[in-house]
């Protein structure tokens, strides 16, 4: 493993020749031959239409799918051929998700939403949820459930979410996407934050404000950077 660290520890995310396929009869290739090397605390964009393939990259990238071929790795680790279990732990301790449509519980309040990652981390701290949502501005919400919050405020309470176990790597998909354009860039605001505190952050998007912020830009289309 020491081996492993000192050829890939530098990035957070590196991925070696991956390949995604489907088989429905017909093979679809959705990704082709992707090399991409991301730093620690890099902020990242990844831009492309729609089918380009932006997001099979990010589940691929956050361990929430495995690449047909090729090596992915987190901190240093290939979790390529990891197992369930050991993929759950990568994204529970080392990934943050945020998400378009926010995916919170809708029978959880923002707080319960929050603390819910912690509690599987096996180390239930609801002082860290409160702070959390403090630092988003939404100490006034703590009970709430989500159908009695607007796009921002859940999408707030996602963000807080996905800081719960201080990932290393945040990952957020087109996290404006549902917001009117005032909201999405206190949203912007608020994950620039985030980044100054030395995370990694990777979005993918369609929003220019968010391109062209970005440190890094990579472009996608047809299943390959470009």
């Amino acid at each position: 493993m020491s081996e492993i660290n000192g050829r890939h520890g530098h990035f957070a995310l590196e991925l070696k020749h991956v390949e995604k396929s489907y088989s429905n009869g017909v093979s679809l290739k959705i990704l082709d031959s992707i090399n991409l090397q991301i730093k620690k605390g890099e902020f990242v964009a990844i831009v492309g239409p729609s089918g380009s393939g932006k997001s099979t990259l990010m589940h691929i990238m956050g361990a929430l799918d495995r690449p047909t071929k090729g090596e992915v790795f987190i901190d240093g680790k290939n979790i390529a051929k990891m197992n369930d279990a050991e993929l759950a732990e990568i994204r529970n301790k080392k990934i943050g998700f945020v998400f378009q449509s926010f995916n919170l519980m809708t029978k959880l309040t923002a707080l319960e939403n929050v603390a819910f990652p912690i509690e599987l981390s096996g180390k239930p701290d609801e002082k860290r949820a409160k702070m959390l949502l403090d630092k988003v501005q939404l100490s006034h919400r703590l009970e709430h459930l989500p159908l009695k919050m607007s796009g921002g405020e859940k999408q707030r309470v996602a963000i807080a979410r996905a800081l719960a176990n201080n990932p290393s790597i945040i990952l957020a998909d087109e996290p404006t996407g549902n917001l009117d354009s005032k909201t999405g860039q206190a949203i912007i605001e608020l994950l620039k934050d985030i980044h100054k505190s030395g995370t990694t952050l990777i979005i993918i998007t369609h929003d220019k404000a968010i391109a062209k912020i970005a440190k890094k830009k990579i472009v996608m289309k047809d299943g390959r950077i470009v």
